[in-house]
């Protein structure tokens, strides 16, 4: 009949509808935010039932600019949000609330009447800020990974695109928003409808709960999930290393090969020996407490296992081309508040 669907009925949650309210702070991923709604406006009008509805909140229902410079207005304050099916928070990773005491009070609020509080990106940082992560494991994108465990050490994460613990999820990134509303359509419209969807975006490959986070290897043209072994296994050494750092020596006889070996495949597929890969490991890891925490610098130094901070200033501008204050300042010429870096993925 002419205006009804063309997929049947799917036979779990059908007719079920679900209200997404997207908290969003100043500064968040607009990609983010468009990688969910995009979708789901999509599956309602190849489904032809008005399955999805979103709505977008701020703290005091003013306009909200995000990290690309666009502005955006939301329907309402945080304050009149009653108990949406979902509540998903876009922000960077220091963004902050105003009133941090009333909004993270609302937060925690919402989340003891049943709402299912979730995170793209740097929101993760909020919803921590909150206290309703709590006894949670969280998925946090490997850009934070390192200033999370700082402010956060307590709380458990993983490196999965997604991650749902209970009535939490986390999400790592835009594109890992894409494959969570296709699950929701999946849930609701049934996998013809989800498949479709996909098809529109030309977004190939759905990936769901489990699957790992994409993360570089530092020089080197892979992923860290491509590396072979035993570079992968030092690799992991190294990372599992970055605050107390371990001898070459002491990988190679976990490893139970010669430095000369791991030397050679290091060279010939990462293009730097073992020691410089694990020093420019190191300085990423302290690029991320530079960039999103507002950590002195003679601390990250500390953290990241230089007992000098003159020779990490001199090690960091020799991989980074700047000093890490330089960087600091140089990410606030883009997105400032309060003199706090606020930089987003």
């Amino acid at each position: 009949m002419p205006g009804e669907s063309q997929y049947p009925a799917p036979p779990r949650e059908s007719g079920e509808s679900l209200h997404l309210a997207f908290l969003i702070l100043p500064g968040f991923p607009m990609a983010c935010l468009t990688s969910m709604i995009e979708p789901l406006r999509a599956a309602n009008e190849i489904s032809r039932r008005a399955v999805f509805g979103w709505s977008l909140i701020s703290e005091d229902g003013a306009a909200v600019e995000s990290s690309a410079a666009v502005s955006f207005h939301p329907a309402q304050a945080l304050a009149q949000l009653r108990a949406p099916g979902h509540l998903i928070v876009l922000a960077p990773p220091i963004g902050r609330f105003a009133n941090p005491r009333h909004a993270e009070g609302t937060l925690r609020a919402l989340a003891r009447h049943g709402t299912v509080m979730g995170a793209i990106s740097g929101g993760v940082f909020t919803l921590a800020r909150a206290g309703v992560l709590a006894g949670h494991v969280a998925s946090v994108h490997w850009v934070y990974a390192a200033a999370f465990a700082d402010e956060f050490p307590d709380i458990a994460t993983v490196d999965d695109v997604i991650k749902r613990d209970g009535a939490r999820i986390t999400i790592s990134g835009a594109a890992a928003a894409f494959d969570f509303a296709l699950m929701l359509i999946e849930e609701r419209l049934g996998p013809e409808v989800m498949a479709e969807t996909a098809c529109w975006f030309q977004h190939p490959l759905v990936r769901g709960y489990g699957v790992r986070q994409k993360i570089p290897a530092r020089l080197a043209a892979a992923t860290a999930d491509m590396l072979p072994e035993p570079l992968a296994s030092a690799v992991r050494i190294m990372s599992e290393h970055l605050q107390d750092p371990i001898q070459i020596a002491d990988i190679c006889a976990q490893l139970d090969i010669s430095p000369r070996h791991l030397e050679r495949l290091f060279k010939k597929l990462a293009g730097t020996s073992p020691l410089g890969y694990y020093r420019n490991l190191r300085l990423g890891a302290a690029r991320q407490l530079v960039l999103y925490s507002n950590r002195p610098i003679k601390e990250i130094a500390l953290e990241t296992g230089y007992v000098s901070a003159s020779l990490f200033r001199q090690r960091y501008r020799a991989l980074h081309g700047l000093l890490p204050e330089e960087d600091r300042a140089k990410i606030n010429m883009f997105r400032v508040e309060g003199k706090r870096p606020m930089p987003s993925v």
